[in-house]
């Protein structure tokens, strides 16, 4: 095609160039309005039909798909035979999390994989099962040969969960029994990916910030002896230094967000694509592009962000009516973002409490004096309290609204000087553990692919010939 017939297909809308690179064109913009218009649902046919939008009823409660053992997220109790909100309670294979923490705590120990044994197993470990369990995690901690250079430093991504799924997918090929779903294989795909995630998501990071940003490359080795928070740690740092009480917030942090409901999107999809009998390493890449999305895994960089903005418009941090003033700017779309939220608030099943917030917030005052971010956390403290009673005056709401895990752990993260774009990567890093319970429970429980309905609510056509049209 000559290059005048180009431009001119161009300036008509039609564009031929192949590749990921093409732009979108006003033909591409014209057919998404024909989508648009032909595929978009009125609202009032979802209550015609009863069906539940988003598989949640008005008030937030989701619509029962499954049972489990792993684990259960409580937001109400029955009081006179009526269900009313209460401070939310997470339990992990029946164990409280709040005292499942205080133990390791009052211990001085290292949590992750006393818990990933627990939610894998579904018993506790004594001394001698959890040193054994923590030498086979170890021994699984180290990928491919030449995997770091071949796979992971080619094509970086500036989006890490991204170069993440590539590399789990990846994977597969250096598998000898990857499509075996016995329960044996499984489990040791499963511990596999519970091992390397740290490394996958750590190097990732560090080809992203040479190749495109133009840093220096580090790369460091996993230690044996040392607990997965305290490897990310120093896999992450150029000097490999950390405190012990950053590794120990961090270490609670993955614990918090290692499990959470069967019901959650990204656990939810580790089911239904499991259902379908798929390898092991296509189900974790498909919960780990549910997670990715920033209504799931990437809600607390909206509330870094969030943050970041309102230290900038806001001149004194400790005069609430200007926090306030702010906050409502936010729920009228005209701060921030624009999207009429306040990040970090509010969850879709907890009302009175979120506990891992809870949890996580009694060690975020600890190291803020430590890293001397006392004024920011006052600050989040003042938007903790102000922000539910301003939603309640602002907006009509059905159930209660508190701080989620997502409003503190941003801020553990910016104190751990952990870069934005691994955030979601370590939630990944702790999710891991629960999609690989949840994947051993629907191939133990479950020999039928989940398939819910879809109602059709568009009448039947005559097909009109093209000569017609």
């Amino acid at each position: 095609m000559r290059r005048d017939e180009n431009r001119q297909n161009s300036e008509r809308g039609i564009y031929f160039m192949t590749g990921f690179n093409m732009k979108v064109t006003p033909q591409i913009e014209r057919l998404t309005d024909i989508c648009k218009d032909h595929s978009t649902i009125e609202l009032s046919n979802y209550g015609l039909y009863d069906v539940k939008r988003g598989l949640r009823d008005i008030n937030g409660k989701g619509v029962l798909a499954g049972l489990t053992q792993i684990s259960n997220v409580q937001a109400t109790r029955v009081v006179d035979g009526k269900e009313v909100p209460c401070a939310g309670v997470l339990s992990y294979r029946g164990y409280d999390i709040k005292k499942l923490t205080e133990g390791f705590v009052r211990d001085r120990r290292f949590g992750f994989e006393e818990t990933a044994y627990l939610l894998l197993f579904g018993v506790l470990p004594d001394e001698a099962e959890l040193r054994d369990f923590g030498r086979l995690l170890a021994e699984q901690r180290s990928l491919p040969r030449n995997f770091v250079r071949d796979v992971v430093m080619k094509a970086p991504s500036k989006d890490i969960m991204n170069a993440l799924s590539r590399s789990v997918l990846t994977l597969y090929s250096y598998d000898k029994n990857p499509d075996d779903i016995s329960l044996p294989n499984v489990l040791r795909q499963c511990l596999n990916l519970i091992s390397v995630f740290p490394l996958l998501s750590v190097y990732g990071y560090q080809a992203y910030n040479h190749y495109i940003r133009g840093k220096s490359l580090y790369i460091h080795n996993p230690k044996r002896e040392l607990s997965t928070a305290e490897n990310l740690l120093r896999m992450l740092r150029p000097d490999k230094k950390y405190t012990d009480l950053e590794a120990r917030i961090l270490d609670l942090a993955l614990i918090l967000h290692m499990e959470h409901g069967g019901g959650n999107n990204s656990t939810f999809t580790t089911h239904v694509v499991s259902s379908s009998g798929t390898d092991t390493y296509s189900a974790i890449a498909a919960a780990l592009g549910s997670l990715k999305g920033p209504k799931h895994g990437g809600a607390n960089i909206k509330v870094v962000s969030m943050f970041q903005d309102m230290k900038k418009e806001i001149k004194d941090w400790t005069d609430e009516e200007e926090v306030g003033a702010y906050l409502k700017r936010l729920l009228h779309r005209e701060a921030f973002d624009r999207m009429g939220l306040i990040y970090g608030m509010g969850h879709a099943i907890y009302s009175v409490s979120d506990p891992r917030a809870e949890v996580l917030k009694s060690f975020v005052e600890s190291l803020a004096r430590e890293k001397g971010r006392m004024k920011d956390y006052a600050l989040y403290a003042t938007v903790e309290r102000l922000a539910p009673q301003i939603i309640a005056q602002e907006r009509r709401i059905y159930k209660g609204v508190s701080a989620n895990v997502d409003f503190y752990s941003g801020f553990v993260y910016s104190m751990l000087d952990l870069p934005l774009e691994l955030y979601t990567p370590i939630f990944a890093v702790a999710r891991i553990v629960g999609w690989s319970a949840h994947r051993m429970e629907e191939l133990i429980n479950t020999d039928k692919i989940i398939r819910p309905a879809y109602k059709n609510i568009l009448p039947p056509a005559d097909y009109v010939p093209l000569a017609e049209r």
